[in-house]
C-alpha cells in the first residue's frame, strides 16, 4: 500500500478541506403565491411544475 512520502501540511489539508462546507438551501420566491420554495420541486400546495399540473392535491377542510 502506498504510503506518504512528506507530512502534508495543515495549508493544503485546509484548502482541500475549504469546499466541504454546508451551503444554505437555495429558495425562489413563487410567482402566485409569493412563498418561497425550493428550486426543481413541485409545489406541495398546489400541486404545479414549472406551470403544469402534475399532482391532484386534496383542498384541506
Amino acid at each position: 500500500m502506498a504510503n506518504p512520502k512528506r507530512k502534508q501540511s495543515k495549508s493544503r489539508t485546509r484548502k482541500r478541506r475549504a469546499h466541504d462546507a454546508l451551503k444554505p438551501p437555495q429558495f425562489y420566491l413563487d410567482k402566485d403565491s409569493g412563498e418561497p420554495l425550493q428550486p426543481h420541486r413541485i409545489d406541495p400546495k398546489t400541486g404545479m411544475y414549472k406551470g403544469r399540473k402534475i399532482l391532484d392535491v386534496e383542498e384541506e377542510a
